[in-house]
C-alpha cells in the first residue's frame, strides 16, 4: 500500500525509498528527499460488529458489501471518524449501512489483518430496528449463531472468538486450493476433482 504514494503531501516533491536511522534503527521508508517528510504507512484501524439482532431471536446479521463479486457475506465494517471513540464509530457504522440501533456495544478483540495493512477492532454490537441497507451493502442475511462461517482472516478470527464465548465450536470456510492443469488443458479450462 505504501507504494501507492509518489508525492510528498507537504511540498509535492517525490517520495523516494530512503534509509534513514530511527529509534529502531536503519528503515527503509517512502521519504521526501526535499522536506523530510516520511510516509510511515502505519495500519488504519477498522472497525467491525459481530451484529446480533436482539429483535429476531439473537440470529446474527452478515451482510455482502456492493462492490464484491461473489456471495461472502462478512461482519459489518467501517472506519472511525475524527473525534468519535470506537464504541461511537461501530454503532455508527451499522446504523449507517443497517438502520439498526445498537443497544450495546462490547469489545470482542483487536485483530490484524497485514494483506489490507489494517488493524480490526471488533465489537459485539446488539441492536434493533427495521433493516434497511446502505447503497454499500448488495444484500443480508440472518444467521443462527451456530450456522456461521468464519474467514481465516481478519474478521473471520473476531467472529470465531465471539463464538467460542457463546459455547459454539467455530467452523472456518475451506477455500479451495488451485488444482494443477492436466497436460492438454487450455486456458480458461477448469477440472474437478
Amino acid at each position: 500500500m505504501a507504494a501507492d504514494y509518489k508525492f510528498c503531501p507537504q511540498c509535492a516533491g517525490a517520495l523516494a525509498w530512503i534509509e534513514a536511522d530511527e529509534d529502531g534503527g536503519v528503515k527503509s521508508r517512502l521519504r521526501c528527499a526535499a522536506c523530510d517528510f516520511t510516509h510511515w504507512n502505519n495500519p488504519t484501524p477498522v472497525l467491525a460488529a459481530v451484529v446480533e439482532c436482539v429483535d429476531r431471536g439473537g440470529k446474527l446479521l452478515l451482510a455482502r458489501n456492493a462492490a464484491w463479486t461473489g456471495r461472502m457475506f462478512a461482519l459489518i465494517t467501517g472506519f472511525m471518524e475524527a473525534g468519535e471513540s470506537p464504541e461511537a464509530g461501530i454503532a455508527r457504522e451499522v446504523q449507517e449501512e443497517t438502520s439498526l440501533v445498537a443497544e450495546a456495544v462490547k469489545l470482542i478483540g483487536v485483530y490484524d489483518f497485514q494483506r489490507m495493512n489494517q488493524v480490526i477492532i471488533a465489537y459485539h454490537v446488539q441492536a434493533r430496528g427495521e433493516i434497511v441497507l446502505s447503497p454499500e451493502l448488495a444484500e443480508y442475511k440472518l444467521f443462527e449463531p451456530g450456522d456461521t462461517l468464519c474467514w481465516p482472516a481478519g474478521t473471520g478470527y473476531a467472529l470465531a472468538e465471539w463464538l467460542r464465548g457463546r459455547g459454539f465450536e467455530p467452523k472456518f470456510i475451506e477455500f479451495a486450493k488451485p488444482q494443477p492443469k492436466p497436460e492438454g488443458a487450455g486456458v480458461g479450462e477448469t477440472t474437478a476433482s
